[in-house]
């Protein structure tokens, strides 16, 4: 499967991403360049679609998927992984 989360933990089926804004549009921040505006939306387009089908076949496998943009501060980040980790931890 392509697209594996760049953080995991197995014994938690916890797969945690941190999406960047530009790759993978975000709405707040993410502005399509001038140039090869077609190619680059594309792409972005194509990112989205993928992160939903990552994340939908990670949860039919009975992961909790969370995802959190680049933007997001750290600290609630960190304190929402150690929430759910712990909350499912075996």
């Amino acid at each position: 499967m392509t697209g594996w989360p760049p953080i995991s933990r197995r014994n938690a089926m916890v797969a945690v991403f941190i999406d960047g804004c530009y790759w993978h549009g975000c709405a707040a921040h993410h502005r399509a360049p001038a140039a090869n505006s077609d190619y680059w939306s594309s792409k972005v387009e194509g990112n989205i679609e993928r992160d939903r089908r990552v994340s939908a076949m990670l949860r039919e496998g009975g992961w909790t998927v969370l995802r959190f943009w680049e933007h997001h501060p750290a600290a609630e980040v960190v304190d929402e992984i150690a929430r759910v980790v712990l909350s499912r931890a075996v």
